[in-house]
């Protein structure tokens, strides 16, 4: 990919007037063209941008302030493990879900660790996905 490896952002207007921000970070363009639509169809989300690698999901969380991001765990120049703990310690608000192809009950402890707020396999997360971002909204504001 290109010198930052991310896919073209999307605007970071928010339309939506409150909705739930969204940033998507994973290498697998066709998946991330299949997962943004299934977001955005509920109505409290906002896909802001995607990023195709670690050090680009750092960069686009600091660009964009999004509310969540969704992050794949194997990644180009910064794995997911990485990259999930930089954007905790920077972000200590954002709600980070952590996506993976990988069962290896290790990789899920290491990213948990990390400060994920949930491990979700890819090929069964569709509806744990949805609601786990549709409650973001009561992690990134305060009580």
């Amino acid at each position: 990919m290109g010198d930052k490896a991310n896919f073209p952002a999307m605007p970071s207007a928010d339309p939506a007037g409150g909705a739930i921000r969204v940033l998507l970070a994973d290498d697998d363009r066709p998946f991330v063209e299949a997962l943004q639509p299934l977001i955005e169809r509920q109505p409290e989300l906002l896909v802001v941008g995607s990023a195709a690698d670690g050090l680009a999901a750092i960069e686009l969380a600091e660009e964009l302030e999004p509310d969540a991001i969704v992050i794949d765990l194997h990644m180009p120049l910064l794995d997911g493990v990485s990259a999930v703990a930089r954007l905790r310690r920077d972000h200590p608000s954002m709600c980070v879900i952590a996506l993976t192809g990988d069962a290896q009950p290790a990789l899920h402890r290491a990213v948990t660790e990390a400060g994920a707020d949930a491990v979700l396999l890819k090929d069964e997360f569709v509806d744990v996905l949805v609601e786990r971002l549709s409650s973001a909204r009561a992690v990134a504001e305060p009580a």
